[in-house]
């Protein structure tokens, strides 16, 4: 089974991010899409298995196998838990909407450590850029910053929320370089201590609940199985 027919015919949930989806988009923005495609259980009896994640067949388009997909949630991957979290949904089918249905088990306090993780990576490249070339991506610093509002507000109130909603215009002013480095440097260092400031009182739970998503995975797999029982 090719991987085009995968994302094609075993998609279950397909999503659109970036700045479509965070409510940053212009007229030149691309349209990312994003989606989980479940393979059939025959295809892991075999040697060789399947991909755990497709890129294409579409430009801007990447899906996780499932399995994959679940494990990097559970780590409070940044990347995976927006995903589960984005406004505009173009496809889900009922295991899609179970999926959706599970996206507070996926949430704890483990998203402060992965988040500022990731912004902390994210940073050193800012600042590597900047002392190459003198001038820093202001696109990514706008994304940066985006970044770590989105961490800030998920600990202050236990939801992911991914338009930015009124930040936007002050958003878009860092991405055309209309604020000085300085002033998005002190930024970045408050965002980053009121996600912190904001962790001993988060409504989240100390880890996701893994046995409900496992329960979850076992039934994909399980219904997989009879609907494919000879491979």
């Amino acid at each position: 089974m090719t991987p085009e027919t995968l994302v094609r015919d075993h998609t279950v949930y397909a999503c659109v991010m970036g700045s479509r989806a965070f409510g940053l988009a212009t007229e030149s923005s691309d349209t990312d899409r994003r989606g989980v495609f479940v393979a059939p259980a025959p295809l892991y009896w075999r040697l060789t298995k399947p991909p755990t994640h497709i890129e294409g067949p579409a430009e801007e388009q990447f899906s996780w196998e499932l399995e994959r997909f679940l494990e990097l949630a559970l780590r409070a991957n940044p990347n995976v838990l927006e995903c589960l979290h984005s406004p505009l949904v173009e496809h889900a089918d009922a295991t899609g909407r179970e999926l959706l249905a599970l996206r507070d088990a996926f949430l704890s306090r483990e998203a402060y450590g992965t988040f500022v993780r990731y912004a902390h990576g994210q940073r050193r490249r800012l600042d590597t850029h900047i002392r190459t070339h003198g001038a820093p991506r202001w696109k990514h610093a706008m994304h940066l910053l985006r970044l770590l509002l989105s961490c800030r507000n998920l600990l202050r109130t236990g939801e992911l929320v991914l338009d930015v909603g009124d930040e936007r215009d002050s958003l878009l002013a860092v991405k055309h370089g209309e604020v000085p480095w300085p002033t998005v440097e002190a930024r970045l260092t408050r965002l980053t201590t009121e996600a912190e400031a904001a962790l001993p009182t988060t409504p989240l739970p100390a880890a996701p609940d893994r046995a409900r998503v496992e329960d979850f995975l076992f039934r994909v797999r399980r219904a997989s199985a009879e609907a494919y029982p000879y491979g």
